[in-house]
């Protein structure tokens, strides 16, 4: 077995040759990497959905509206009826998990009724869905070439639009997206 770091708190950015439709040009912020396998959120997939209609399904409003038009965003092929929500870390939230000393994620009730009632973080990015992987799964799908990874920053995750995201965080490695080749191999 070959000894690895933690990819927590990177984005995994997809090579044009990754087959997989739930992945095809995505980029994933790894929330949690060890040797239990991996877990993370696409950051740059929109859903069908809105914040104004997940809190209508919890019975929850928002009196600000352009934070309820806010896109949620399929945040993997897994559990996607299960919501986050990635916020610089802060605040005291039921079920919250701190994926770095810069950013938390929060899958209880209370962020959303805090979000809902103007008083949640600043910056939010909602997600139904994860993506996951097994013990060396994500070792071997960067062995094939199948990711690019880089530092995640807070510009990146809140600010780009969605559909830059791809090529933007390519960029921050100093790479042209649109020079990827779509066949990937090993020195």
């Amino acid at each position: 077995m070959i000894a690895t770091s933690t990819l927590t708190g990177q984005l995994l950015i997809a090579m044009p040759g990754l087959r997989d439709p739930d992945f095809d040009h995505a980029v994933t912020l790894i929330c949690q990497h060890n040797e239990d396998g991996a877990l993370g959120l696409v950051i740059n997939r929109p859903s069908e959905y809105r914040l104004h209609d997940l809190l209508r399904h919890m019975d929850l409003s928002s009196a600000e509206e352009p934070l309820a038009q806010q896109t949620v965003l399929t945040g993997g092929p897994l559990q996607r009826e299960r919501g986050f929500v990635l916020h610089p870390t802060g605040g005291h939230w039921a079920s919250s998990y701190a994926i770095d000393g810069q950013l938390s994620l929060t899958s209880s009730r209370d962020i959303l009724e805090a979000i809902a009632s103007g008083q949640g973080p600043a910056r939010i990015l909602i997600a139904l869905g994860y993506a996951g992987w097994e013990p060396n799964q994500l070792e071997r799908e960067l062995r094939d070439n199948a990711w690019l990874t880089v530092d995640a920053d807070h510009e990146l995750l809140f600010e780009v639009p969605l559909e830059q995201r791809w090529s933007a965080a390519a960029a921050r490695m100093g790479v042209d997206a649109q020079r990827l080749s779509h066949y990937a191999g090993n020195a």
